[in-house]
């Protein structure tokens, strides 16, 4: 049973049917089976298919009787398929190179959905492929149900072509999908299967190049069959009860593609046309909202001229609505930039502090735990943070929740004697004399970053190195978890900051938090008690354009047994969740704190992320998923070597992952031995207190010798486990860690 079933009807093709078959042929992922229908054509395409046939094994020829049209000739390669999913393609289209092995990755990092749709570009006579349409987000699994918005005939809706999906056999078997006859037999059939299937995916890649003939082929009337392919989609609905719930969308949906057709039909035929549309709109009518029945009202109304003078009076209020917010927007930012003048003329303010991570996210990272300690150590510090109104949520009660580019932001960037951040504030401040920038970094780098993406394209893509140093320039201190991390960024980022190598302030909660912590974190996430929670967290792939997962969690799961459970968290750039969530599979990609994830999880699996420093600190098992380390090290580059000194065991493959867990491998003498010498290297200051250093020095002004000791490594009692407190339950006399935590759930 191949993979793919590659569905090519041929009719008056003969000039453009052997780039489209070489074009399956020639794929790199070669599991398929190619069935060629020749739609009685009168040309030679029946001889070429046969061509192929005796060339190559993979293609089945399949001959009919006499023409019958596009639909029924898939309908005949539809009965000849055997493969796991089917795709078609017209015979004067071609497939994009290595199309099939980035769907075949989609589909099995998105759980084998039912439909997987994706992107295509059409080609004219000049043969450059060009996206018409807005490019496909990467989506799913999902339903139906949770994006209704795909039923749409515009944007945000999926385009209805037979060509742009692969479709899971079994799915089609057994709902009895067949093409109708006629022209527009696209449409019955796609959204047919968009309301029947159980799951839904997008893949952002184009995979189909769709010709565009130079002259078309069909007859004026042709796109009158469109009013008998809505008929048969309505009676298709009509039997079945369940989806009823969808027929406003439909009927909705149904009048748009109406309203689309109308303004590309030639002259002559507007009347009949619109005569069709009215009595089709009267036979459909379903209830809509006030505001879409007067938009519908050319084609309820059915009358050509009225339609016309309101396309024309539409395509005027657009434009005059256009330029109207374009002149609104320029000028607000007019206005803001008149206001960030004039407070950059006004006095700073000494008691305040404002802060910012990742361009504008949520309460996280080192600047959330170096503004938590501004509160406790300088409280006399009035502290803001900025953040996108969607992570309002997100922010402490005694913080000022700060929105970017209004005026409460300029007048905070203008006006606060200190900035903290993780990442750029904004290109466009300027840095006041008496200002104190605190730069504090993501985590220690093990891959490479500023001055060195000068080497590596992939990844630096359109980055303005120069921007990149005026924004150092503005950096008055930058965070430091070790020594490794201050000599990378010094070179990388060469400025005349003073570097602060304090340890990292996100793992302050570490040492701080105690086992009931833990405990609530677990029951919050609804980890079982007494399961073994993994925390997978890969890093992003900046030489891919697709991010795919590099394990399949549920089989991993299913080998290792119901005793593990997996928190899955994508990189905040990934778009996505790593797998379809289920009982085993918690889904934590927006959890607002991976410290959480790593304090409530019993081990963590990784692969190139900077997360593995902060969680060696936790002195907690840690597995390396390594299964493209030569290509990542190819296109980004990495500052560790770990090959030759990892924080614990490495897997180079699926299978090897599973089998460090099963035999318990992964919490061994030998991966704790790695594990220790890792966490001596990169964790040496970091002992719960590295937040309250940077704030006595920065903002109390005292001096590195003042400052709190470091506790020894030995002395340190991070929070252990909940597997580690199952296995060595503390005695009742024993204390609990002393310090102040609180979740962040709860902020």
């Amino acid at each position: 049973m191949p993979r793919f079933s590659v569905i090519v009807p041929a009719y008056h093709v003969q000039a453009y049917l052997h780039e489209c078959l070489e074009s399956v042929l020639g794929q790199s992922y070669s599991d398929l089976e190619l069935i060629a229908v020749d739609d009685r054509s009168p040309d030679a395409c029946g001889e070429i298919i046969d061509e192929y046939a005796a060339r190559d094994p993979r293609v089945h020829p399949v001959h009919l009787s006499e023409n019958q049209g596009p639909g029924p000739a898939r309908n005949a390669g539809l009965e000849q398929a055997t493969g796991d999913y089917v795709l078609f393609l017209d015979g004067d289209d071609t497939l994009a190179p290595h199309a099939l092995r980035a769907i075949a990755d989609r589909l099995k990092e998105t759980g084998e959905p039912d439909v997987l749709a994706y992107d295509h570009a059409r080609t004219d006579w000049t043969g450059v492929p060009v996206r018409d349409e807005p490019a496909l987000p990467a989506a799913g699994p999902l339903r139906l149900e949770d994006r209704p918005g795909l039923l749409a005939a515009g944007p945000g809706g999926l385009p209805t072509p037979a060509w742009t999906r692969a479709y899971r056999r079994e799915f089609l078997a057994r709902e009895a999908l067949t093409f109708p006859p006629g022209h527009h037999e696209h449409t019955p059939w796609a959204l047919k299967t968009l309301l029947t299937a159980e799951s839904i995916a997008t893949l952002d890649q184009v995979c189909v190049h769709h010709r565009q003939r130079r002259h078309s082929t069909e007859a004026p009337s042709a796109d009158l069959d469109v009013f008998e392919q809505y008929d048969r989609l309505f009676a298709y609905v009509d039997k079945r009860p369940e989806l009823a719930r969808w027929r406003p969308a439909l009927f909705r949906r149904t009048v748009e593609h109406l309203a689309a057709l109308f303004t590309r039909l030639p002259r002559g035929t507007h009347a009949d046309f619109l005569r069709r549309a009215r009595a089709h709109y009267r036979s459909h009518r379903t209830p809509l909202p006030l505001r879409t029945r007067l938009r519908h009202t050319p084609i309820r109304l059915g009358a050509h001229r009225t339609y016309r003078a309101l396309l024309r009076t539409g395509r005027l209020w657009r434009r005059t609505t256009a330029r109207a917010a374009r002149f609104t927007r320029a000028l607000r930012s007019a206005a803001l930039r008149l206001h960030y003048r004039v407070q950059l003329r006004l006095p700073l303010r000494a008691d305040r502090a404002v802060f910012a991570a990742y361009d504008g996210r949520g309460y996280c990272c080192n600047p959330a735990a170096l503004e938590s300690a501004f509160r406790t150590h300088a409280p006399h510090l009035r502290t803001a943070w900025i953040a996108r109104p969607e992570h309002h949520h997100t922010l402490p009660t005694g913080t000022r929740r700060v929105t970017p580019d209004t005026a409460a932001y300029w007048t905070a960037l203008a006006r606060s004697r200190y900035l903290v951040a993780n990442d750029t504030l904004d290109r466009r401040l300027v840095k006041r004399r008496g200002q104190v920038f605190v730069q504090t970094q993501q985590g220690t780098p093990v891959k490479h970053m500023g001055l060195d993406l000068q080497e590596r394209p992939a990844a630096a893509r359109d980055t303005d190195f120069a921007q990149l140093l005026a924004g150092v320039d503005q950096w008055d201190y930058v965070v430091s978890a070790n020594r490794h991390a201050t000599l990378t960024w010094e070179r990388v980022h060469p400025g005349t900051y003073r570097t602060l190598e304090f340890g990292q302030p996100r793992t302050d909660v570490f040492q701080q938090a105690t086992s009931l912590d833990v405990t609530r974190l677990r029951e919050t996430l609804g980890i079982p008690r007494g399961a073994v929670a993994i925390l997978y967290a890969p890093t992003y792939r900046d030489h891919r354009r697709t991010q795919t997962a590099g394990l399949d969690l549920e089989r991993v799961l299913g080998r290792l047994g119901p005793e593990f459970v997996i928190l899955a968290r994508a990189h905040h750039r990934h778009g996505g969740p790593l797998a379809r969530t289920s009982d085993r599979i918690i889904d934590v990609t927006d959890h607002p704190s991976v410290e959480s994830l790593c304090l409530a999880s019993d081990a963590l699996v990784t692969d190139y992320s900077s997360l593995m420093f902060d969680y060696a600190g936790l002195d907690r098992p840690i597995v390396l998923h390594a299964d493209d380390l030569e290509t990542y090290e190819a296109a980004r580059g990495t500052y560790v070597d770990l090959r030759t000194f990892p924080p614990g065991a490495i897997a180079r493959s699926e299978d090897e992952l599973i089998d460090i867990f099963a035999t318990g491998h992964w919490r061994g003498s030998r991966s704790a031995q790695l594990r220790s010498a890792f966490r001596a290297r990169f964790c040496p200051y970091d002992d719960g207190r590295a937040a309250e250093r940077v704030v006595r020095h920065v903002v109390l002004g005292e001096e590195r010798a003042g400052l709190p000791p470091v506790v020894p490594m030995e002395a340190r009692q991070p929070v252990p486990s909940a597997a580690a407190s199952r296995a060595n339950p503390p005695a009742a006399t024993i204390p609990q860690p002393s310090g102040h935590f609180t979740v962040t759930e709860s902020r």
